[in-house]
């Protein structure tokens, strides 16, 4: 029998629903008038129209004479990002499965999707999050030829989808869908990468090997294996609805994807304004789907990257969440998967084992998650309980059952650890993300003289001194937004390993961010307020004393901050089109906020 919402999570959704009242009022009065001003090719001039349809071919009739919903795709497709290269074909093939239902369907734009996996350590990382509001520009510019009654999202990875939904969000008078691709086959043990990148790290073995391992483990078309930011992103969709149930995560070229697509067509053309099933993503992503989202992240000890993504998602749908409804939910959400980073297996192995439709089934028995949302399928939150499988031709949808692997998921009556493992830490060095369900518990609490760095090539480059074998909290500071961008600092997680796994006690503190693939090193991340602007980073110096404890929440130093100068601001990088993105940064505001400067232009 179900139980009914936990009392946390019902506390912390009326207050994210009080806290939004105004913000969100103002948005779905937005959409309201949108809806209502018929913005669509309805409206548009024969001029217009012309220009819209004139290299429709088969499909140019059909939308002349309105026959039938007209659905709009926004694609991140590129060849080059392996998660994305199976969207190449998708277009072609939604046309005909449109056609199937009465609808037609067109490529509405397309958007950039660079990987962080190739741009870690390098200059274009700066780059990084600002993409995700240059995705969002670019999915406004798509829609506003108005042309379409509802948006097929094409996208997977880290800024990508928050992206895509953002700027969806601003025509929420439209239903949308988004449809995944899924993740390349398992390569070599996760366990064995680690270990040859620790040995790279500390020279023992050279470029050749390293190359040869990374290369075994990413390997062809599809989303990395790992539980990072990209599939995190695939989990939130299916917490908020916004998918079929249980698209998440099965592989690309497989039968059972070509018929989830298909579906998702079908699907999208049949929830418009004109038929008996309306659906429009303002209503679908309403407080308690963001609660969702965010639920799913706990539960799963998925990407640190979405304690910046699910506040700026929930902006652009006039909902207010922070750093402390985060951390709150945090003390009711049970951990019940551990996917490598924070486990053995990969999220093959999850979806194997029962994947998406077990951790919801489990969730709404506990009482843990809003089953009252409003998705985009049929039958409500409930059917993304169920797994999707193949009958002959058919596709049908069935109980998961019991976890396949107990190592991999777990009940939420039975969970690895009864929090969500992402915390909350302040004090007079600012506030921070932890996340707990990565490191071990003994590590929860470091307190050592800080060594202070301004890039991640220099602490790099002690650790290969032997300036860091010692008890040490290593500051990486103006990696901020407005500094630079905001950039990952993966790199940082191989030397970070080896000291800790020579005995030392090592922290990171800092202002940039980590991913989800930050692992078992203990890391206050997403700093606020940034070093840049005098913020407390900018006040330490080497040698200060510095506490990071996720048991107490506490993030602080015992050096006396007040009688200091903030240290020299660096200039920023230019190259690689850094310039360019100058306004971006200038523009920013803090990490709990969203990192936005698109939305913080806005007023949102």
């Amino acid at each position: 029998m179900t139980k009914p919402l936990n009392d946390v999570i019902h506390k912390v959704t009326q207050r994210v629903i009080a806290n939004s009242r105004d913000s969100r009022a103002a948005y779905l009065d937005l959409t309201d008038r949108e809806g209502d001003r018929q913005v669509n090719r309805h409206s548009l001039s024969c001029s217009n129209l012309a220009h819209a349809f004139a290299g429709a071919e088969e499909d140019k009739q059909a939308i002349k004479a309105a026959r039938g919903p007209n659905l709009g795709i926004v694609t991140s497709y590129n060849d080059m990002l392996s998660a994305h290269q199976p969207y190449y074909r998708y277009p072609e093939r939604m046309k005909i499965w449109a056609r199937e239902v009465g609808a037609t369907c067109q490529v509405a734009g397309a958007t950039p999707a660079m990987c962080d996996g190739v741009t870690q350590g390098q200059a274009g990382m700066e780059l990084s999050l600002f993409s995700r509001d240059t995705i969002a520009l670019s999915t406004i510019v798509a829609l506003s030829h108005a042309m379409y009654d509802g948006v097929a999202l094409l996208g997977i990875c880290d800024k990508i989808v928050p992206g895509l939904l953002m700027g969806a969000l601003r025509f929420g008078h439209v239903p949308a869908i988004f449809i995944p691709s899924g993740p390349m086959g398992t390569g070599i043990s996760n366990k064995e990468k680690q270990r040859v990148r620790q040995l790279y790290a500390e020279g023992k073995v050279g470029r050749d090997e390293l190359l040869e391992s990374e290369s075994a483990s990413y390997h062809s078309p599809g989303t990395c294996t790992f539980y990072g930011t990209a599939n995190s992103n695939q989990m939130m969709m299916e917490m908020m609805g916004l998918h079929v149930p249980g698209a998440a995560f099965v592989p690309p070229g497989a039968k059972l994807r070509q018929e989830l697509s298909r579906a998702a067509t079908h699907r999208l053309a049949s929830i418009g304004k004109d038929g008996d099933d309306f659906r429009p993503l303002a209503r679908v992503v309403d407080e308690k789907a963001i609660i969702n989202a965010a639920i799913g992240l706990l539960a799963t000890g998925g990407s640190t990257n979405h304690a910046i993504h699910i506040p700026a998602m929930a902006r652009a749908a006039g909902i207010r969440f922070d750093w402390s409804d985060l951390a709150e939910l945090s003390t009711a959400v049970p951990l019940v998967a551990r996917v490598y980073p924070n486990g053995s297996g990969d999220v093959n192995h999850f979806h194997d084992a029962g994947g998406m439709g077990y951790v919801i089934g489990t969730l709404l028995d506990e009482g843990l998650a809003h089953g009252d949302i409003l998705t985009v399928w049929s039958g409500g939150f409930e059917a993304y309980s169920r797994e999707p499988g193949m009958d002959g031709d058919a596709l049908t949808w069935r109980d998961p059952g019991p976890s396949g692997d107990t190592e991999m998921l777990r009940p939420a009556s039975d969970p690895f650890q009864p929090d969500g493992g992402m915390r909350l830490v302040e004090g007079n060095l600012g506030r921070a993300c932890f996340k707990s369900s990565a490191v071990e518990r003994e590590r929860w609490t470091i307190e050592a003289p800080c060594r202070v760095f301004e890039d991640q090539h220099s602490v790099n480059e002690a650790f290969s001194k032997g300036e860091l074998d010692r008890d040490v909290v290593v500051v990486v500071r103006f990696q901020g937004p407005r500094a630079n961008g905001m950039p990952e600092l993966h790199k940082l997680t191989p030397a970070l390993g080896v000291l800790q796994d020579r005995g030392y006690r090592v922290a990171l503190v800092t202002d940039g961010r980590m991913s989800g693939a930050s692992g078992k090193v203990p890391a206050a991340i997403h700093c606020t307020p940034e070093a840049l602007g005098g913020g407390p980073l900018s006040l330490l110096r080497d040698g200060d004393v510095v506490k990071v404890c996720a048991e107490t929440g506490t993030l602080s130093t015992t050096a006396d901050l007040a009688a200091r100068e903030p240290a020299a601001e660096p200039q920023p990088e230019t190259g690689m089109g850094r310039e360019f993105y100058a306004m971006f940064r200038a523009n920013a505001d803090g990490a709990e906020q969203g990192a936005s400067s698109m939305l913080a232009m806005a007023g949102l």
